[in-house]
């Protein structure tokens, strides 16, 4: 154990007084941990313990003076009232004249800050002293060398062990659904699951499943929690740190509570809270010495589930709306400014002007586009989800829009899909017919790459139908571009062929060079899939130099997959090759995850075909890899064919 191993180590030449802070965020466990470990450890303090609780963060807001803290360890050394000296330094001399010399523990529990526990700590390297506090005392650390033990929550197992200790594991094998909801929704708080566990106990005839269904519902939770005992309960608990926060940093404390994501960026904050970042930082490192916010990886910061429940309560109301739209716009215009670096030729849409106080990302190229997307995209659909609740509609099927483009280089096939159901939703609510027509395009696209053909093929006639309509020429042209890949799904290359040729008649008409050679290269995939190939090559490189000519990369890696395609089929392994290798390296260099996967199954197809059976056996192994992560078991099912049929099971 961390806290027997610093004390073991005191008997080391020049060893100091053993400081060990223990920190976490109330109800975490530190005051039950180091009693624990007080009582277990009695034999090595033959000359006593001393307690102190200086009640830093209990009801009130009035700590425990050092002065009073110090008269109650001089009574307990045996100094008569009378014989405690008037002046504090006084005090501190006799006390660490008392202990010095002697093998004590001296456990000081509650600490508001390290002022409070100087004048406590005794001189003598003979004694420990084990300090508990809701704050990080990083001074104490600093100056008098303290070890610090910052707690965290319980894991799965070690929260049902400790249902099981209290319940007995009869109860909870009877109930193992119940028993996981319970540890899901106490997500391992200690102090949570207790109060789970008390009450379970005291209604031993209930079944678990009562108990986890009081805690179900994510904003009653800390009902659930409540046990009446102001001096227990959840909310008791967390209030105590709420209460000793200054002001601005309850507010912000308040403000993070909103937040729906697992966690939240330093400008999303900013945006959040309307404040500069520079300001931000100081209340976020406030929030995180008191164990409120949790910084696992720079600049970004997660709260606990019960904590955050309870700081969503505390803020207040007027503020709300404001700051979840500034935070919802931050998060529109940061993927609409990462969509724009990763595809630069998609036809942009108007956003309407930014939110005061709104601080957008700063993205300087496509690498950081992407890495700002896969560090957010567990908080997109949240954020995502909260918008359309609020009936936030323009903005809704803009992030639908802004996120379409990443979620399929990542091969997020049915985010893609859940992104577009609300885009579309919105749209619905919207006077606008392109809009419309363009949400029905976009999620008939995204239902076809997950298989679901019949609601693919239904939104695209919609789609189209509406762009027909309107007269919209570009949107009829990319209709006919879906439609081709939503046949190409249902393995019918000559309808594909005529979607996409009609594609190209109209982008034809639209002078739009780089659709143009999309169209174009559509047109050349299937000419070869129907054995076209001299018609094929050719169209195929006509829209190659288009793209290298506007420098296009996703094009040009398309236009060669094309090429080694057509290669293949003409016999000639090594040019196939050869292209494949190409393609596959743009696409790697793009981070396009989902076009990777193809391009690797094109591959592996190649090498056997040469004889090549051992390449193409660990191609094909990453290419299934790529196919499980995408969920696109359609694709990952033919790979394990091709994998079995190399190497036939015995």
């Amino acid at each position: 154990m961390t806290l027997t191993a610093e004390l073991d180590a005191e008997d080391e030449p020049g060893a100091m007084v053993v400081i060990s802070a223990i920190g976490g965020t109330g109800g975490i466990g530190k005051t039950s941990l180091a009693l624990h470990w007080a009582h277990h450890n009695l034999d090595r303090f033959p000359d006593g313990q001393l307690y102190i609780d200086l009640r830093g963060f209990a009801p009130g807001g009035v700590p425990i003076s050092s002065a009073a803290a110090l008269r109650c360890f001089l009574d307990g050394l045996g100094v008569g009232s009378a014989a405690i000296p008037v002046q504090l330094d006084a005090q501190i001399g006799l006390y660490r004249s008392l202990v010095a010399g002697k093998r004590m523990l001296i456990l000081i529990d509650n600490a508001p800050d390290t002022e409070h526990l100087v004048p406590l700590l005794p001189g003598s390297p003979t004694c420990t002293v084990l300090v508990t506090s809701r704050r990080s005392l990083a001074g104490l650390t600093a100056m008098h060398g303290a070890r610090s033990l910052n707690l965290d929550v319980l894991t799965d197992t070690e929260a049902r062990e400790l249902l099981a200790r209290h319940l007995g594991e009869a109860r909870l094998a009877a109930e193992p659904a119940a028993v996981t909801g319970l540890v899901n929704f106490c997500a391992g708080l200690p102090l949570a699951l207790k109060l789970v566990t008390v009450r379970a106990a005291g209604h031993r005839n209930f079944p678990l499943g009562v108990f986890a269904d009081e805690l179900r519902d994510h904003a009653a939770r800390l009902d659930g929690l409540d046990t009446g005992d102001t001096n227990s309960s959840i909310r008791a608990v967390f209030s105590w740190s709420y209460d000793a926060l200054p002001a601005a940093a309850a507010s912000l404390y308040g403000l993070l509570g909103l937040a729906p994501g697992p966690d939240i960026s330093l400008p999303a904050v900013a945006s959040l809270a309307q404040s500069p970042a520079t300001e931000v930082t100081g209340l976020l490192r406030e929030l995180e010495s008191g164990y409120l916010v949790t910084q696992r990886v720079p600049n970004r910061y997660e709260m606990h589930d019960l904590v955050r429940l309870y700081a969503a309560e505390v803020c207040a109301p007027e503020v709300r709306a404001p700051a979840l739209r500034r935070l919802v716009d931050y998060y529109l215009r940061g993927a609409y400014a990462a969509d724009r670096l990763i595809y630069p030729h998609r036809q942009p849409i108007e956003l309407p002007r930014p939110r005061v106080g709104v601080c957008p990302p700063l993205l300087r190229d496509e690498a950081a586009a992407l890495r700002w997307f896969d560090a957010e995209r567990p908080c997109l659909p949240a954020i995502h989800r909260l918008a359309s609740a609020h009936g936030w509609h323009e903005v809704v099927w803009q992030l639908a829009w802004a996120l379409h483009t990443y979620y399929l280089r990542r091969g997020h096939l049915h985010e893609q899909v859940d992104a577009w159901k609300l885009g579309l939703r919105a749209a619905a609510q919207i006077n606008d017919s392109a809009v419309l027509a363009l949400a029905h395009r976009r999620l008939g696209q995204a239902r076809a790459r997950v298989g679901e053909h019949d609601e693919a093929m239904r939104h695209l006639q919609d789609a189209l139908r509406l762009a027909e309509k309107a007269g919209d020429v570009p949107g009829q042209a990319h209709t006919h571009l879906a439609l081709m890949r939503a046949w190409e799904q249902r393995q019918d290359d000559y309808q594909a062929l005529a979607h996409a040729s009609r594609a190209l008649r109209l982008y034809q008409r639209e002078g739009t060079p780089v659709w143009e050679a999309e169209a174009l290269n559509a047109v050349a995939w299937f000419e070869a899939r129907l054995g076209h190939h001299s018609e094929a090559g050719t169209h195929c490189r006509q829209a190659m130099l288009v793209f290298d000519e506007h420098h296009y990369v996703e094009g040009t890696a398309n236009s060669s997959d094309t090429l080694g395609y057509i290669a293949y089929r003409a016999g000639r392994y090594t040019e196939a090759q050869g292209f494949y290798q190409r393609a596959l390296t743009m696409y790697r260099d793009i981070g396009h995850i989902y076009f990777e996967a193809d391009a690797l199954s094109h591959l592996g197809q190649v090498m056997l075909a040469a004889g090549q059976r051992a390449e193409a056996e660990r191609t094909w192994r990453q290419c299934l890899a790529l196919y499980q992560t995408q969920h696109r078991i359609t694709e990952a099912d033919f790979i394990r064919e091709q994998l079995t049929a190399i190497r036939p099971t015995p």
